[in-house]
Order: structure tokens, then sequence, then C-alpha cells
């Protein structure tokens, strides 16, 4: 983190002033991991169809944090991770097996984790409250702990990426070809279902379960309104979404509010600009 530390003392602000401010410091480096694992996933969510499907994933993690809670663990945040990625197993089982439309499996996943979720933080009578900072997120509380997590899930989508680009789309566009390729179909949408979860799960607590999905739908719709080709749609989700969340950083810190919801708004700006660029194009 030093050299972290030394580079934001050049910065022309009062916070990033040596020895002041850690908290926002961190924040700031928690925005630049975050935000481009949001721009790349967005690109996939978006193309695949799946936008309600991180919306269900952050209903699981907000079950997996009350399950952690209840067992007594130090840190429920790790029982949110497994009980998210299991949940992302069990839908893609259950999605490759049904007949019905993906939206109606998503709505009965998501429908069941908020249940649960509220029924387990309830029971015995607890109160609900001790689990509002979730709904809203501060992402000035991030540890740095956390942030290393994240920049190493980072090196792994953009590995992911790199290797099988051609093969997560293929899969997602027509995977019955994808399957007569010799694809495997099934296990790439596991692993990126996966990714989103841990993805999601971990950035929770600092963006705000509310304002989550939309961090992993505006970027990628927003560049699919500008981008003429697959290299465009890639950088202006990328591009947008780490502008937004610098923007988004900023201005909470200096007018107050939300964080999470501040950057939410940047992108819902630069989804309505691009929105009219293609009109006029």
């Amino acid at each position: 983190m030093s050299l972290w530390y030394t580079l934001v003392d050049l910065l022309p602000f009062e916070w990033a002033e040596p020895g002041s401010m850690y908290f926002m410091k961190h924040a700031l480096l928690a925005v630049l991991v975050i935000t481009p694992l949001f721009g790349i996933l967005s690109t996939m969510v978006v193309h695949s169809r799946m936008s309600f499907f991180s919306d269900a994933l952050g209903h699981s993690a907000f079950t997996g944090m009350a399950i952690g809670a209840i067992c007594g663990f130090h840190e429920p945040t790790w029982a949110a991770v497994v009980f998210a990625l299991l949940f992302a197993l069990l839908f893609n089982v259950v999605r490759r097996r049904s007949a019905l439309a993906s939206d109606t499996v998503i709505g009965v996943f998501s429908s069941t984790a908020v249940a649960l979720g509220i029924f387990l933080s309830t029971l015995g009578g607890r109160s609900f409250t001790r689990f509002n900072s979730l709904l809203i997120g501060d992402i000035l509380s991030v540890e740095p702990s956390k942030i290393g997590v994240l920049a190493l899930i980072l090196l792994l989508v953009v590995l992911l990426w790199v290797v099988s680009f051609n093969q997560l789309m293929l899969s997602a566009v027509h995977p019955a070809l994808a399957d007569s390729r010799g694809i495997q179909v099934f296990w790439q949408e596991t692993v990126f279902s996966m990714a989103i979860a841990v993805v999601v799960t971990l950035s929770m607590t600092w963006v705000g379960l509310l304002v989550i999905n939309s961090l992993l739908v505006l970027p990628g719709a927003a560049a699919r309104n500008a981008a003429r080709n697959m290299g465009q749609y890639h950088l202006f989700s990328l591009l947008g979404a780490v502008l937004a969340g610098i923007a988004g950083l900023m201005t909470s810190y200096y007018v107050g509010g939300s964080a999470g919801a501040a950057i939410t708004l940047y992108l819902a700006v630069w989804f309505t600009l691009t929105f009219l660029i293609r009109k006029k194009g």
C-alpha cells in the first residue's frame, strides 16, 4: 500500500495530503479495482440478457450474510461468498435442465433468496436494522485486504476474457452452436456466473444492495448504444464504469450522500448521452 499512498500524495486534493484521510485513499483504490470488474462483466450481463441475475445474486449474498451472522462468524462476508457461489451453480443447473425462460428461473431464485434472508435475519425476534448498511453501502469502510482480493479477481477475470472470450460470446449468443463445436457451455456459463457472484458479494457492503445491479447493467447498456464493434463495446463499458466510479466517489465526498448511488447516477447520465448519440447517428 505504501506505493499507492505515494502516488495518491501527488493528487491536488486536501484528502490526498501525506499521512491523512487513509479511508478516502482506500476508497479510491477500491473504485479503481471494482469499476473495471463491473465494466468487463457488464458486457456479458447485457449480451447474455442476464440483467436481473446480478440482482438475484445480491439477494443470495444477503442471505449468506444472515447465515454467517447466525452462525457467529467473525467475518460473515465469506459465508455470503460461499452461499452466492452455490446459488450461482444451482441456478445454472436448474436453468439448464428446465424448460422455463431464464427470467422466470431468476425470479424464482431471487424471491426465494430474499425471503430466506429476511426470515433468517429476523429469526427469534432479531432486528433487521443491523443489515440496513448492506442496502446503501459505505465505500469509505473498505479494507485494504478486501481490495487485494478484488484485485486478484480482476486479474483472473481478465485472464478468463483473454483465454475464452470467443467461447463465452458464442455460448451467450447461440448455445446450441457452441455445443456443436465442442464448447462446454454449462461450465462457461457457470464460471461466468460465479465470477459475478464473488464480485457482487464482496462489493455489496461498499456499493449497496439497492444499486449494485445497476452497476452490472448500465456500463454495458451505455456501451452498446455507442459501440460500432466488439472492441469499442468493451472499451466504452470499461471506461464508462471507471469514470463514473471516480466521479461518484468525488461527488459523495464533497457533497455527501451514498457513493454507490452517485456512481449509478453518473452511469445513468452516461447511458442517456450514448442513447442520444445513437439516435442522432
